[in-house]
């Protein structure tokens, strides 16, 4: 009886329905679903005012973004989706980002109880709301790049009649597992990229569970780890993305055994090992991406099987070109369409490649950078007409741009960067790429040739033609006024002598990436410039003056250094105080700056590098900046700042580099920098007046790699725990520059795309070798201690010579004692010493004679004595390395003597363990003892003898006072025989007689 009633209610409502119809009426929207949509709207956002239709006088079902069912007026489906941005309409992001919805989502949703499909991507909302899970009809649910964040609620998987779940690029949203999924057996599409999914190690069993499932997404996810799989279920997967994860093993067999897979996508991991020849099993594959991988070994010949590949991106799994040539030789030739062969270091003439691709009708992206290529771009690129992109960077190209590439009028994108290209670029091999969106051609001496009433039939949103040195005239190039939707603009080092006309801020408004620098740009910067969303702006190394320009919030990188800016840092710090700043960079070294660091930190607390070095800055520090809590690089060298170093600094807990040199601080070094900096791996207090002693808190730094302490008045012996300088003792490979990572979202055509990159490095100053160097891309190399120039006293501890990994060590102009520790020959990184204007004395180590990358040695006026070891290192050095000690042999003039010299008997040694007998001297006394005896021992026994010389005593004459001296080779010593019976002094030689003058 029920059931008979619902067919005759259905009936009913067909023939009501039909009726509508027939007479012109149409369907109207429930009344109760149109209020639970307004309600819905009163909770959002809507800036632009996309939901301008949903009004209580219009019927919902016309309103925008809701579909209705044409026969029972119920809404099915909200299309909500941010569409605002394509390339044609030359929109740009900030308007993107003004019609987002944003708000909270209202429960009012539950009361559309036949709601299907939900697409509010694109958006900027906060949390999932957990009611989602009770809309029970729902099929569809897109959520994706809507700025969700925190966990994502499993109340969505009661969603059982869910066959399409989209919630990817969703950076703030996190997993604590996926069970939840199980739930959703209908499910055929399932995206959840760059969500974190580290704490789910059963994604795959759940995964693996769901037999409906046809696509699945799962790239930037954090996984670590792909568990064994007894047995494959989701064998209707057509589309598997894993890629951009941390897997670190071999690509699992059952991969292969997909055999409906058409898209495999596993780049951007660490597989390795080989290519399975089970790939041939794969018949149905139109897209294969095993880019930046560790995959070795080739490709299998079995990869020739697959004559449905469409895509390939076998980027950086080390090929080689006769492998690339066999593959394209089978079947898939005739259908390719995308080609990826970048890193692979593949060489030979690019036009072999490019004249094996030219019957290749569908081929619309190619790209071989970073390869061997060598030779000219062939004319033959033209016959490629269905080309949108082409992209040979980072390869040895010579000769001219071919002027057939005006011949490709599909081509959107041409990037041959750093190759060796010359030649002339004009109109011509433009005048037809209406399409083309992005022209790179950095790092080649190009002749950019275009007349200046040149209006160009493209519209772009990348220009980088960094180093193209010839502008015409050396003039802003004038045809740049067309370009409407540049996002990226790089013209840096291209040799513009000029000011910048006031049309360019305006061109220039939607940059999200601009690149003045290196220029002979001039005038002045004005306030409006720079008050857009821009990402980074660098205009450094140009010779532009005036006071420093005001900037939006928006700004994250700013590079104003090298320049002739004069004026204060008020104008620009203290610019709109209560608003929060999104800077993260700021350079402005190598200006004119002048006065003090403004008070006004507070509102920057996003900053990670300031770098004001090479001004004239006065005053002391201000406390404030010690409130940037997420600082890693602090550079205020070559200033005329004052005072002592700001307590407040210990706050900034992640600072990596701090560079107060040349200035004149005052005080002593500070406890809390050793106490509180964990992560600082450069400190550089170079000439300055700090004085007392080395705290011995500074030892626990164990990343230090650079301490420079030279040229102040810092007194005490050198802290023996310097041992404790992890960093300091082992080879570095890792950067200890701070590089600018961005962030931003640029868009491509509809789409929205998240880019990111690095920018600009931080560097620093290093005297080393005897000469001021500047490091940056090399700075995670460098490791040094100077503590030159200073008051330091007492010997070099031994523990120095454990820092086996420094490369540069000064200790220069002290009062250091004692000797070089004999187990400096252990620093064997070692490429600088100076040693020189101390009290260090013996001898050189022979262990230093080791030390092989030794270039850089200053051992000059201490009290070292003895040979220079021999060895040909330390012989490679000038004189001037050892003047001023004791020293001889090569590479000094002063030989070093063969003989020996007689001690004095008197200061033999008297302990009985001094230097070996000498013979020499034991038979002089022996003789002695005989001649003695022979002339004494008669006159004491013989009373006839003393007779006879007592009668011939007064006849001579004993010299007393003076001994005969008689010249004899080397005897120059006298010992006197007192006769005390005869009252005689008796000069004695070292020989056995004993000589009397008589007169």
């Amino acid at each position: 009886m029920i059931r008979s009633m619902r067919v005759v209610a259905i009936l009913i409502t067909l023939i009501t329905a039909i009726s509508s119809l027939c007479s012109g009426q149409s369907v109207v929207c429930i009344t109760g679903e149109s209020h639970a949509l307004l309600s819905f709207k009163q909770d959002l956002t809507d800036p632009s005012e996309r939901l301008s239709s949903w009004t209580r006088e219009e019927d919902c079902c016309k309103w925008s973004g809701v579909v209705c069912d044409n026969l029972t007026g119920h809404v099915l489906e909200l299309h909500l989706r941010n569409h605002f941005g394509d390339y044609e309409t030359r929109t740009d992001y900030e308007a993107y980002r003004r019609s987002q919805l944003g708000g909270t989502i209202n429960r009012s949703l539950l009361s559309l109880r036949h709601l299907r499909y939900i697409d509010l991507s694109g958006n900027g909302f906060t949390q999932i709301p957990k009611f989602l899970g009770s809309l029970k009809s729902l099929r569809h649910l897109n959520l994706s790049e809507a700025e969700f964040g925190g966990l994502v609620p499993h109340q969505l998987g009661n969603l059982s009649n869910l066959e399409y779940l989209n919630l990817g690029r969703n950076d703030g949203m996190y997993v604590d597992n996926l069970q939840w999924l199980s739930g959703l057996s209908s499910l055929q599409h399932l995206d959840l990229s760059s969500m974190n999914l580290s704490k789910s190690l059963n994604w795959l069993q759940v995964t693996n569970s769901l037999p409906s499932l046809i696509e699945l997404r799962l790239r930037s996810c954090e996984l670590q780890y792909i568990p064994p799989l007894p047995h494959v279920n989701f064998t209707s997967l057509v589309v598997l993305d894993l890629s951009s994860n941390s897997f670190n093993s071999l690509v699992p067999d059952w991969m292969y055994s997909l055999g409906h897979l058409e898209i495999l996508n596993l780049s951007y991991n660490n597989f390795h090992g080989t290519i399975s020849s089970s790939i041939g099993n794969l018949t149905s594959l139109t897209s294969l991406n095993l880019a930046s991988n560790n995959l070795q070994g080739g490709l299998p010949n079995f990869m020739g099987q697959i004559c449905s590949l469409r895509k390939i991106n076998l980027s950086g799994i080390k090929l080689e070109i006769s492998e690339v040539k066999e593959l394209l030789s089978r079947c898939i030739l005739d259908g390719l369409e995308k080609l990826a062969l970048d890193d692979n270091q593949l060489s030979g003439q690019l036009a072999d490649v490019i004249d094996h691709l030219a019957e290749s009708k569908h081929l619309y992206d190619l790209s071989l950078d970073n390869n061997s290529f060598f030779g000219s771009i062939p004319e033959s690129i033209g016959r490629l007409a269905s080309l949108k992109k082409i992209s040979v960077g980072d390869n040895r190209l010579t000769g001219a741009l071919p002027v057939s590439l005006g011949q490709l009028a599909m081509l959107e994108e041409l990037s041959v960067p750093r190759n060796f290209l010359n030649g002339v670029v004009s109109e011509v091999h433009f005048d037809n790429l209406t399409r083309l969106r992005k022209l790179s051609s950095s790092g080649n001496p190009l002749f950019l040739n275009f007349s200046p009433n040149w209006i160009p039939p493209f519209q772009l949103f990348g220009l980088q033609v960094r180093s193209c040195q010839s502008w015409s005239w050396s003039r802003f190039p004038q045809w740049l006024r067309s370009q409407k939707s540049l996002l990226f603009l790089d013209i840096s080092n291209t040799g513009i002598n000029d000011t910048i006309p006031a049309w360019f801020w305006e061109i220039t408004s939607r940059c999200l990436f601009l690149n003045l620098s290196n220029n002979q740009l001039h005038g002045e910067i004005p306030n409006l410039a720079l008050t857009r969303e821009a990402i980074i702006v660098d205009v450094s190394a140009n010779r532009l003056e005036g006071p420093l320009p005001q900037i939006s919030s928006g700004v994250s990188c700013l590079v104003l250094s090298n320049n002739l800016l004069t004026g204060s840092l008020s104008n620009f710090l203290c610019y709109k105080m209560g608003e929060p700043k999104r800077l993260e960079f700021l350079h402005l070294k190598g200006n004119l700056l002048s006065g003090e660091i403004p008070d006004c930190w507070m509102s920057w607390q996003s900053l990670k590098v300031v770098n004001l070095r090479n001004n004239n800055l006065t005053g002391n520090v201000p406390s404030s900046l010690g409130s940037l809590r997420s600082l890693q690089s602090l550079n205020l060298r070559n200033n005329c700042l004052s005072g002592e170093i700001p307590v407040s600094l210990q706050n900034s807990i992640g600072l990596i580099s701090v560079d107060l040199g040349e200035n004149k601080f005052v005080g002593s070094i500070p406890i809390w920098m050793g106490e509180s900096l964990p992560n600082l791996k450069i400190l550089n207090l170079r000439s300055n007046s700090f004085s007392g002693s080395i705290p011995y808190a500074l030892c626990a730094l164990t990343s230090l790699q650079i301490l420079d302490l030279a040229s102040n008045n810092l007194s005490g012996t050198i802290p023996r725990c310097f041992n404790n300088f992890t960093a300091m003792t082992k080879d570095l490979s890792s950067n200890v520059v701070v590089t600018y990572q961005y962030d931003g979202k640029v868009l491509n055509g509809s789409k929205i795309l998240t880019v990111k990159g690095s920018y600009l490095k931080d560097n620093a100053v290093l005297v080393m070798k005897g000469q001021m160097l500047e490091y940056s891309t090399m700075l995670g190399l460098v490791t040094g201690l100077d503590l030159s120039d200073n008051h330091f006293s007492g010997e070099i501890p031994v523990e120095l010579t454990c820092l086996l990994g420094l490369r540069s060590l000064n200790l220069s102009r002290n009062l250091l004692t004692g000797k070089i520790p004999e187990d400096i020959g252990n620093m064997v990184l070692l490429e600088s010493i100076d040693f020189s204007i101390n009290k260090l004395s013996g001898e050189i180590p022979p262990t230093m004679s080791s030390l092989a990358f030794l270039s850089h040695l200053n051992l000059s006026h201490n009290n070292f004595t003895g040979k220079i070891p021999s060895g040909t290192q330390l012989q490679s050095f000038n004189e001037s390395s050892f003047v001023g000690n004791h020293l001889c042999g090569p590479p000094l003039t002063e030989k070093c003597s063969t003989s020996r010299e007689i001690p004095d008997v008197g200061t033999l040694d008297q302990k009985g363990d001094g230097p070996e007998v000498d013979w020499f001297y034991v038979s002089m006394a022996l003789g002695f003892v005989v001649g003695f005896w022979a002339i004494v021992g008669p006159l004491l026994f013989n009373k006839s003898w003393r007779l006879t010389v007592a009668n011939f005593i007064p006849k001579c004459k004993f010299f007393s006072a003076h001994p005969i001296m008689l010249a004899r080779n080397s005897f120059d010593t006298i010992h006197y025989l007192h006769v005390a019976r005869f009252g005689l002094n008796v000069a004695i030689y070292p020989v056995d007689a004993m000589f009397i003058a008589c007169l």
